[in-house]
């Protein structure tokens, strides 16, 4: 039986996409769970060998239930030590969890497109340099006391973070799928005229550019995150 991995998602369409797909290669279960929909979250861990937090349009500083019940969560996987892995809103949740402060940048820049991230001392058997990788948030996230930060960029300086052995937390999008690139540009095309944003052709050119570098790193992430099992 393979291991059973807790997804949590944000919208009735919403998908785990590359994510997803990569851990069912991997044998793994998925569990997905959509808590702003009604869904309960495990009282543990006990279920569930790993846990990840997707994104969404919402904010981590939304005076929401479901936000305030997925952001104490996060405690439940960090106390047990189980691989916990945040996504956009997923990461500024668990740094929220942690204490850090989410933010909106000074000037209202946002990130929207293909953007070059660079690792850090402590990421660089994990991240490229640079790595361009797929970003769609207009806030970011401060390192919490007692994370390690994996790799940093410019108008948002955190892109990466560790927390303890197994739990981390990313900025961008490595689950993007294209029918998921086509989906945000068509709905979210007002996020493109915003300071910083770059135009919807840009991104399907970084998509060319890029997608297989970054579909590779995925595979050795995954691979670090969540190592095949010993018999």
């Amino acid at each position: 039986m393979g291991r059973r991995i807790l997804i949590v998602l944000h919208q009735e369409r919403s998908s785990p996409g590359r994510v997803g797909q990569a851990l069912v290669r991997r044998g793994c279960d998925l569990d997905i769970r959509r808590p702003a929909l009604g869904d309960p979250l495990p009282a543990d861990m006990a279920a569930h060998d790993a846990a990840v937090i997707f994104g969404g349009p919402m904010s981590a500083n939304d005076d929401l239930p479901f936000i305030k019940a997925e952001t104490d969560w996060i405690g439940i996987p960090l106390k047990e030590e189980k691989p916990f892995l945040g996504i956009c809103l997923g990461g500024q949740m668990m740094a929220r969890h942690l204490g850090a402060r989410v933010y909106s940048h000074p000037q209202d820049r946002v990130e929207a497109g293909y953007y070059p991230i660079r690792p850090t001392a402590e990421g660089r058997h994990l991240f490229d340099d640079p790595q361009h990788v797929y970003q769609w948030h207009q806030q970011g996230f401060d390192l919490p006391s007692g994370a390690v930060q994996l790799a940093e960029g410019d108008d948002f300086p955190v892109q990466a973070m560790r927390y303890g052995k197994a739990a981390y937390g990313l900025q961008f999008h490595p689950e993007l799928t294209t029918p998921m690139m086509d989906a945000w540009l068509e709905f979210g095309k007002e996020r493109l005229v915003r300071p910083g944003a770059q135009p919807a052709e840009m991104h399907r050119q970084g998509r060319a550019a890029h997608d297989a570098a970054l579909r590779n790193w995925l595979e050795r992430f995954l691979g670090h995150w969540l190592p095949p099992e010993r018999d």
